[in-house]
């Protein structure tokens, strides 16, 4: 994890420029790197950089011997670059995995580049001797990346919105700054004065399809065509594990987020098992949060003993979740309702693990509930090809909400985050499965992957079998849940008549809610007119929902009632 940012054709001086990099420091704690390009003296990097791999020779823009006319500045871990080393035998000058990018490059051009790197990354590649910029992003958006380019051709580009909003440009007092599509990559000319034109924007992969890179994947084909429960079963165990063993290429200590839900405990519980079998010597530490007593902290509490983790408990109250929302809403760069409101929590969390652990490279169970159709409105599916649809519109969208909350809350304190559930190999293949194994049965949300780990006594049958929580009782006191707290707090900031007139004042996605409105006032005190980031507010599905939270839906308060 990384914060990377670059100008092409900037008009004003740079050195002035360059403070808008330092707007994403967080990213990178353990160095910087502000660089000119040779012979565009209005082209440059920037490049905040926390160490995970390569301490010596990690800095950026990557350039090597073999190419000096490539510049490479990327944010994101490569987990195939030695099987893409040896298939092609590639020389490396350095041990960090984003080099392959630039062989990968020079052997078969930007689209084989894009579509042959098993991993997350955001990049900007620079190629002086043929005068073009690339610009590309990981399937699901786990790295973040946002640009602006202008009508004469300025072009910024950075890992936050923060690092672009207030960059100076003589035609344009204010550039729009958008967040760059996951899963494209784009083409640009660079022009002799430093200003670029941009030629494609191009979709490289669509989750459904299985990846380039599988064919030099470690695990190898696996029994295909067949929808024999147990083969299925035994595929999924096997390619999720597989995802969980990649993710452990680092040379900082591995730590993992834990609810006590079924995501997170899985990832947590096949994470400690691979450590041990690869004898990594120190114990996994694991972290979870949450108010007194509340019903995250206590299965937690019990995933940890089961599997013998070195576990923190982080207790918060009231008073800090409040206080920490308008730094929780700078970080996000969204006012999107539900996101904010589990952000804070991981937010926190992630707060105690920079001040209080070594921990750095942190584990969590993102893009689970998407995939596997978690959420608990799924039960409401009108057929199981609907809820398919359903499934991939989430996961389509990921880089706008859960996969924004995990960067954002993490990156905002130095660590970087991995998330197995969202392997190329593993989404591909679960997806690839009939509509009708992947709905909700008896009741139950996720019934396919809790059933492919029953017998393997990774965890307690009550942690494989619990039901989906809403985030905010889950965190919460069982006096009084989250969301409930959240409600009172802001119905006193809110006038009723601010409320009325909100339509006026924020046409666009305009609040429903006092809370929503508290949040967008919020935002737009750092991110004014930029309401277009978010297109629309995360709501479920099939149901009449005036508000995101699984609380207010009728499945769940018979589940918790009962």
């Amino acid at each position: 994890m990384c914060g990377i940012w670059a100008l092409f054709g900037s008009d004003e001086c740079l050195s002035v420029q360059c403070l808008s990099a330092m707007k994403i420091a967080h990213r990178g704690p353990d160095a910087f790197r502000f660089e000119n390009v040779n012979g565009f003296t209005n082209c440059c990097f920037g490049f905040h950089r926390l160490a995970v791999v390569d301490q010596l020779y990690g800095m950026q823009p990557i350039r090597v011997k073999k190419f000096p006319y490539l510049w490479l500045c990327y944010n994101g871990e490569i987990y195939n670059f030695k099987q893409l080393q040896k298939q092609f035998g590639f020389e490396y000058q350095t041990l960090v995995d984003g080099e392959v990018i630039l062989h990968l490059y020079n052997r078969g051009g930007i689209e084989q580049t894009a579509s042959m790197l098993d991993g997350v990354f955001a990049f900007i590649l620079l190629d002086t001797a043929n005068r073009k910029v690339f610009l590309a992003r990981d399937t699901y958006g786990v790295r973040p990346l946002f640009k602006v380019l202008t009508d004469d051709g300025f072009l910024g580009v950075c890992s936050e919105a923060k690092g672009l909003i207030n960059l100076k440009h003589s035609t344009s007092l204010c550039p729009k700054v958008e967040p760059f599509l996951p899963g494209h990559y784009e083409v640009l000319d660079l022009k002799p004065s430093g200003k670029v034109a941009s030629v494609e924007l191009v979709k490289f992969h669509s989750y459904k399809d299985e990846p380039l890179h599988a064919a030099c994947d470690t695990v190898e084909t696996l029994p295909s065509g067949s929808f024999d429960l147990e083969t299925v079963k035994s595929n999924i165990r096997i390619l999720f594990e597989n995802a969980v063993r990649k993710r452990l290429m680092t040379h900082r200590r591995i730590g993992c987020l834990l609810s006590g839900g079924l995501d997170s405990s899985l990832v947590a519980a096949v994470l400690l098992k691979l450590m041990k079998e690869i004898n990594i010597n120190y114990p996994l530490q694991t972290f979870a949060i949450g108010m007194e007593n509340s019903p995250d902290l206590l299965a937690a509490r019990k995933v940890a003993a089961h599997i013998g983790s070195e576990h923190h408990e982080v207790i918060f109250n009231s008073e800090e979740g409040i206080q920490a929302i308008e730094e929780v809403i700078f970080s996000l760069e969204t006012y999107d309702i539900t996101t904010i409101r589990a952000s804070i929590g991981m937010y926190l969390v992630s707060k105690y693990i920079r001040k209080k652990t070594d921990s750095v490279v942190i584990f969590s169970g993102e893009g689970s509930d998407e995939l596997t159709q978690g959420y608990i409105y799924f039960h409401k599916a009108p057929s199981p090809e609907e809820a398919a649809e359903e499934s991939e519109r989430l996961l389509k969208e990921l880089y706008l909400f859960d996969v924004l909350r995990a960067d954002r809350t993490t990156a905002a304190h130095g660590l970087e985050l991995r998330v197995p559930f969202l392997d190329h190999r593993f989404t591909s293949y679960y997806l690839s499965l009939p509509a009708e194994l992947r709905i909700p049965k008896n009741g139950v949300e996720k019934y396919l992957l809790r059933q492919s780990f029953e017998d393997s006594n990774l965890l307690p049958k009550e942690i494989l079998w619990r039901p989906k929580e809403a985030f905010s009782d889950g965190i919460a006191s069982v006096k009084k849940s989250w969301f409930s707290i959240l409600q009172d707090y802001i119905d006193q900031q809110v006038d009723d008549h601010l409320l009325e007139k909100a339509a006026e004042k924020y046409p666009f996605n305009p609040p429903k809610t006092k809370e929503s409105y508290y949040y967008r006032q919020i935002f737009e005190k750092h991110y004014s007119g930029q309401s277009n980031w978010l297109p629309h507010y995360w709501m479920p599905r099939w149901v009449k929902a005036t508000d995101p939270s699984a609380r207010t839906l009728k499945h769940y308060k018979s589940a918790t009632q009962e």
